[in-house]
């Protein structure tokens, strides 16, 4: 007995004598089930020694209520809660008319394929990126083949349309693999949301209803789960965030949110249970705070930093063409982080140098097969096109650990973080090395080109992968390919061991990128995403701004360039401190150009050298405290 993918119990069927169950009687019994389903969930068991529930559910709905989620969408949304409807709960689940049925799913079908093109051919999603790819995989879905057919022969067993759109998803939940992969996941949110849909357009052909979903003003969507396409029904004009309890930055609904420019927050557990239509709400996709009913205190608070963010954004607005230069002449480089096409956009509008790090596994993670020669060239050509002529470093496939694609077989490991990924992967499958790095080249013809390989370990690794590059150059110019103006070829420093065989690696490189985020992690045996010792090391500890100091000097000893791509060059005080251990190149993401260029310009570079020179000689273990009174003393923004 199935319900919502899960097993509310088992229906056991005996007969006295002998007998085969032929076909019919197990369609029966199936009904029979999907029925029992229905009722269990709106009228559950309860033993009659336990007293019955109250109807409130003990919660005060008039407090004010804080939920912390996960920034999927970034912005700031003060607004009003709009509940996503719920699934259509199907009650006539037998039919005596199969033929009436199937034309009454044949036409709903028609009407959704059209829905789902007008949604998808229309406005700002018109034009090509990943959400275009998203909404493209979507649509089609709702056009296989196989999936008709399979409703088609449920209501050929006797079941109404909405009882076999409810059957097949029942069917394909208990096939669904049942496993945290992030690929799975989005498969099944996509197959819940076009049966859902499906449902909509057949219950709207009985009482004349429609798919649009009307908003009132300021409004803030409220899921436990949302569909792409569902999220595209929403006037956006009246739209101002979504908080959903699932999700993650990855998922398809972030990437449409973020193409739409709608706050949105994911990981909000809880939060469908605790509010009601119409309360007050604030979405804060900036730290992923999330206030429910909030008091006239916190509006007030958010209604002002609202403000503020639009001055500091004003304010932030009138650097982009100014270079950043401190005050004593020393010219830093602030380069993007990025990772799908869409981010992009923000190139021009934060007045960033160059995209200094660009995740080319995202692309690969959103997908549904493993993207072809002639799709990555186009990706990777479209990259270079909207950057302007300014500098993209595309990293290869940094898969493995926490980030697997869909279809590869995964591999179980005791500890991925330290296990099969990077460079790693990619020497042990060169044909998937060499398949992206053809596509770079490609893209790259004409251009200069920087490319950079994560998570090396050792020199022999790096002489392998620029083999493989060396191969498909040479490839390149046997076919006639114009190649790349010139090929810069780099790697990650992110893994510890080169911090003692800088001197061997560095002559073998054209460039050099800090991964400040796994270095640090590997540094002090410290998963940043465990809540236990995660925030037990600081940013501004002596023994990593030390081990960030000889990558510099090594570097400077070598003439290679060096940038550093992780979180901290994103926060003006880290980002002081890093310009004063010497980095002139940092990369964040966009909303951090803003602030952290109005440090550098406030900033006298020297100055800030030689103080962090005597606090990093001084004895103290964090110099957070220390230069953040510089930066008073010394008037430079933070």
């Amino acid at each position: 007995i199935l319900r919502g993918g899960e097993v509310l119990g088992v229906l056991t069927v005996q007969n006295k004598t002998f007998r085969e169950y032929p076909e019919e009687d197990v369609e029966t019994l199936q009904s029979t089930a999907m029925v029992l389903a229905e009722h269990l969930l709106s009228n559950p068991i309860v033993s009659p020694n336990v007293p019955a529930a109250s109807n409130s559910d003990g919660r005060d709905r008039t407090r004010t209520l804080h939920v912390h989620g996960q920034p999927i969408a970034e912005g700031l949304a003060l607004g009003y809660v709009v509940l996503h409807e719920p699934r259509v709960v199907v009650t006539e689940l037998t039919s005596d008319d199969p033929d009436a049925e199937t034309k009454r799913l044949e036409t709903a079908l028609v009407e959704l394929k059209a829905t789902l093109d007008e949604l998808i051919d229309q406005g700002e999603l018109a034009r090509d990126g990943e959400h275009r790819d998203v909404l493209e995989a979507y649509r089609m879905f709702a056009k296989d083949r196989g999936w008709q057919r399979r409703l088609g022969e449920a209501i050929a067993s006797g079941l109404t349309a909405e009882a076999a759109v409810e059957r097949v998803l029942n069917q394909t939940r208990a096939r669904m693999p049942r496993q945290n992969d992030p690929y799975w996941r989005e498969r099944m949110r996509e197959i819940e949301d076009l049966s859902d849909r499906l449902l909509r357009v057949l219950v709207a052909q009985k009482d004349g209803g429609g798919l649009k979903k009307e908003l009132p003003e300021d409004a803030v969507i409220v899921a436990r789960t949302m569909g792409t396409a569902d999220l595209l029904d929403y006037d956006r004009s009246k739209l101002r965030g979504l908080v959903i309890e699932d999700g993650s930055g990855q998922s398809h609904v972030a990437i449409v949110a973020r193409a739409l420019g709608i706050a949105a927050v994911g990981q909000a557990r809880g939060l469908m249970d605790q509010v009601d239509r119409g309360n007050a709400i604030i979405v804060d996709a900036e730290s992923g705070e999330v206030y429910v009913r909030p008091g006239t205190e916190l509006v007030d608070a958010y209604k002002g930093k609202a403000r503020f963010r639009a001055r500091r954004q004003s304010k932030y607005q009138a650097l982009v063409g100014q270079p950043g230069v401190t005050r004593d002449g020393q010219r830093i480089e602030l380069m993007l982080n990025a990772g799908l096409q869409v981010e992009l956009s923000h190139l021009a509008a934060s007045g960033a140098d160059g995209v200094g790090l660009y995740r080319t596994e995202l692309q690969f993670m959103i997908a549904s097969s493993l993207p072809r020669l002639d799709r990555q060239t186009e990706v990777y050509r479209s990259v270079l096109a909207g950057a302007g002529g300014k500098p993209v470093v595309f990293r290869t496939l940094d898969i493995g650990g926490d980030k697997v694609l869909p279809y590869m077989q995964p591999v179980e490991e005791e500890n991925p973080a330290l296990g099969w990924r990077g460079v790693r992967m990619s020497l042990d499958r060169p044909a998937l090395l060499r398949t992206q790095l053809r596509a770079l080249i490609r893209a790259g013809a004409g251009h200069e080109l920087h490319i950079m390989i994560p998570m090396v370990s050792e020199p022999a690794e790096f002489t392998s992968a620029r083999a493989l590059v060396e191969k498909e150059l040479e490839l390149a110019q046997k076919r006639g390919q114009e190649p790349p103006r010139k090929l810069h070829l780099g790697l990650m420093i992110e893994v510890p061991s080169l911090l003692f065989d800088l001197e061997n690696m560095l002559p073998l490189v054209d460039f050099v990128s800090v991964g400040s985020n796994d270095l640090m992690q590997y540094l002090f045996a410290a998963d940043r995403g465990n809540p236990h010792v995660g925030n037990r090391y600081s940013t501004l500890n002596v023994a990593f701004l030390r081990a960030l100091r000889g990558i510099v000097e090594a570097a400077g000893r070598h003439k290679r360039h060096v940038t550093l791509c992780g979180e901290i060059g994103g926060r003006p005080l880290e980002a002081m401190a890093l310009i004063a251990l010497g980095f002139r190149s940092l990369s964040m993401t966009p909303a951090s150009i803003g602030p952290v260029k109005a440090m550098v310009l406030s900033l006298d570079a020297e100055r800030a050298r030689l103080h962090m020179a005597q606090l990093m000689s001084s004895g103290l273990s964090n110099l957070r405290d220390e230069l953040g009174r510089f930066a008073e003393n010394e008037g430079v923004e933070i």
